[in-house]
């Protein structure tokens, strides 16, 4: 069996909200699943000195530019949030105790919460909010809000960030393929092209 794709992603990071409409149905074109993997870019910005594109100079209104105009030609709604960006530790959390339920669970919460964030302006630092988006696909609000206040979650959420950044990991969105890293929603063409030479390798 060929590995799966790691995706790793922020739940601010616009160009990671576009990659994961995307990577699923291009891995499945390939033959491989995706292992997602949420993490902070906080985490990288420590050691890479690094701050949030929309908190840079220059970088902050071409970002705004570029997020609505591939959202235009992605056919998504878009709007960016108020106070973007929003470190989102509730989604972060929520997504790795759902992913230890059920992982396909996990990534239709991502997802939506990508799609909640982006699209609505939903509060991802606020556990109450992002439970709703949980609890629209089925899971328990009570249970979710009580977890992503436990240390065991805020312990596995420091450790995600601590084991991308051991890989080499400095931005979001990040693909690992056949150990083979790719930085950005505009490397996804190189990914398929990726995956296509090596089933065809394979083939031979």
């Amino acid at each position: 069996m060929a590995e799966p794709i790691e995706f790793f992603f922020d739940f601010a990071s616009g160009y990671s909200y576009f990659a994961a409409t995307e990577i699923d149905e291009l891995a499945a074109r390939h033959g491989r699943s995706v292992r997602w993997r949420a993490f902070s870019l906080g985490s990288s910005f420590k050691v890479t000195d690094a701050k949030p594109l929309t908190r840079t100079p220059l970088k902050a209104e071409y970002a705004a530019l570029d997020w609505a105009r591939i959202a235009r030609l992605k056919g998504l709604e878009f709007a960016m949030p108020v106070d973007h960006p929003h470190a989102g530790m509730p989604a972060l959390r929520g997504f790795y105790w759902l992913d230890a339920q059920d992982p396909a669970l996990a990534v239709r919460f991502a997802k939506e919460v990508f799609r909640h964030y982006f699209a609505e302006g939903l509060a991802i630092d606020d556990a109450a909010a992002v439970a709703e988006v949980a609890r629209s696909l089925g899971a328990d609000p009570s249970a979710f809000v009580a977890a992503v206040a436990s240390p065991e979650l805020k312990a596995k959420a420091r450790a995600a960030g601590e084991d991308a950044v051991g890989r080499g990991v400095f931005g979001a969105p990040w693909l690992i393929v056949d150990g083979e890293p790719y930085w950005g929603w505009d490397r996804l063409p190189m990914v398929e092209r990726k995956l296509a030479e090596t089933g065809a390798s394979e083939a031979r």
